[in-house]
C-alpha cells in the first residue's frame, strides 16, 4: 500500500474536500485527518523571570520633587 499526502484548508465546519488525489471512482480508501501542530512560541512569556533585582535606596521617597501636589 502506498500513501498519498494531500493538504487543504476547511472552508466549512465539518466538511473536507480534496482535489487531485490519484484514485478512481469506486476505489475504497482510508482517510486519516490530522491537524497541523500549533507552532511553539520561540520567545519566553516571562522574559524577566529569574532576573536579579537590585533596589537602590529602597527607603527614600520616589521622585518627591516631581509631584505637582507636593507643597
Amino acid at each position: 500500500m502506498q500513501a498519498h499526502r494531500a493538504e487543504t484548508t476547511l472552508a466549512e465546519d465539518g466538511v473536507l474536500t480534496l482535489h487531485g488525489v490519484p484514485f478512481h471512482r469506486g476505489e475504497s480508501v482510508e482517510v486519516i485527518v490530522l491537524p497541523f501542530p500549533t507552532p511553539v512560541p520561540t520567545g519566553s512569556r516571562h522574559p524577566l523571570r529569574g532576573t536579579p533585582v537590585k533596589l537602590v535606596a529602597p527607603t527614600e521617597p520616589v521622585a518627591d520633587a516631581d509631584w505637582e501636589a507636593a507643597g
